[in-house]
């Protein structure tokens, strides 16, 4: 696990600044480079909920703002006792921006588990698929 021990704490770090005030559900998310950076994200609501941009989303669109283009890992946390997986939404961006990378899934009694995108996203939908 102590690859991940960064990510998940980057993670951790990043769902203290969400914006989830109807809800109250904070997501942190941080997807790291193949070279090592580290980009958190949090989830931001708002009252319509279906213009509120998910954590994982959030972490890949400053990845890919600031020019980064390869991944190698993204992390989840949530206050929950069961680990959150990305959403479905999350799942088609990670699996197009990240590929089969793993993805930490942690909650902040210190719980966490690794899957892999092919698992979580059997059949996905890419340019393939074009």
């Amino acid at each position: 696990m102590s690859e991940f021990e960064a990510l998940i704490k980057a993670a951790t770090q990043a769902r203290e600044n969400a914006h989830a005030r109807f809800s109250n559900f904070k997501v942190g998310a941080a997807l790291r480079t193949a070279q090592g950076k580290i980009y958190g994200g949090c989830n931001v609501e708002n009252a319509t909920y279906g213009l509120t941009v998910c954590a994982e989303r959030v972490a890949i669109f400053k990845a890919i703002s600031e020019g980064e283009r390869q991944f190698d890992a993204i992390a989840v946390v949530t206050d929950t006792s069961t680990l959150t997986p990305p959403c479905g939404a999350c799942r088609q961006l990670i699996w197009e921006f990240c590929g089969d990378v793993p993805v930490a899934m942690a909650n902040l009694e210190g719980k966490s588990e690794i899957f892999w995108m092919r698992d979580l996203f059997p059949k996905p939908f890419d340019a393939s698929n074009l």
